[in-house]
């Protein structure tokens, strides 16, 4: 039986636990986006096209689900370690909460956040640039999935982590290159055939390959293989993460 109860309530402090600092949380993710575009297309402007689309456009809706994807990832995984240092891990292990609720709760508070800034970057940059909506699935689809997929990143990392320094080495040498070597600031067919059969084996790549494909039509991914892989990454993940809180790894002493 899942603790319902339990669940929302830890969910709930998760959720305002960013609120209350939206300026740090969501709006200012989205001014640095703003920011990295606004430096691209000063210096590249429209000089490079990508298929039919102009860099900006290109770039512009990678950079949505790269924030989107990197904020949930912030929020569970700092929330997790911060409850270890803290000390305060003791008051979700001792009321009766269960691996699963606990995942829940820390996984639903990542993909909201993530969420809430893609689509206040999709705002902020649709003021600038002309960009729409081509697939609503996949843009939904990747969105949501690639927010689960970062939010369960977090709390893994969280279970390995004992201070601060571990979870900003992760972050550091992990998830970053990851992100920022995954597509969003150019197409992998540009690349050479090692790089690029290379990349595909990066589960970051379909995550910002079919968000792009929902806002602008261009991919360069097969899109099956693509939702394959997303949604086995994230069985994946979820099943490791259940397996270590399960045994109390680096949380019970």
């Amino acid at each position: 039986m899942i603790n319902y109860y339990g669940t929302l309530t830890l969910t709930k402090k998760e959720i305002l636990r960013f609120l209350k600092v939206y300026h740090q949380t969501i709006f200012s993710p989205v001014i640095n986006s703003l920011l990295l575009l606004a430096v691209f297309s000063i210096s590249v402007g429209n000089k490079i096209q990508i298929g039919v689309l102009d860099f900006q456009i290109f770039m512009a809706s990678g950079l949505i689900i790269m924030t989107a994807m990197q904020n949930s990832f912030a929020n569970s995984s700092s929330s997790f370690v911060m409850a270890k240092v803290l000390g305060h891990i003791i008051d979700y292990l001792i009321p009766p909460l269960g691996v699963l609720e606990i995942i829940l709760a820390f996984t639903i508070g990542a993909v909201l956040r993530g969420i809430m800034v893609g689509i206040v970057a999709y705002i902020a940059i649709w003021c600038f640039f002309d960009i729409a909506f081509y697939n609503f699935f996949y843009i939904c689809f990747c969105l949501i999935f690639s927010s689960i997929f970062l939010g369960l990143c977090g709390i893994l990392c969280g279970i390995l982590s004992e201070t601060f320094d571990h979870m900003s080495a992760i972050t550091s040498y992990l998830i970053t290159p990851l992100t920022f070597l995954s597509g969003t600031f150019y197409s992998t067919k540009n690349l050479p055939p090692i790089l690029e059969n290379l990349a595909h084996y990066n589960p970051f790549f379909y995550m910002i390959d079919g968000f792009r494909y929902g806002i602008t039509g261009y991919h360069d991914s097969n899109l099956i293989v693509g939702v394959m892989v997303i949604l086995g990454v994230n069985i994946s993940l979820f099943s490791l993460n259940y397996y270590l809180l399960k045994i109390g790894y680096r949380i019970k002493n």
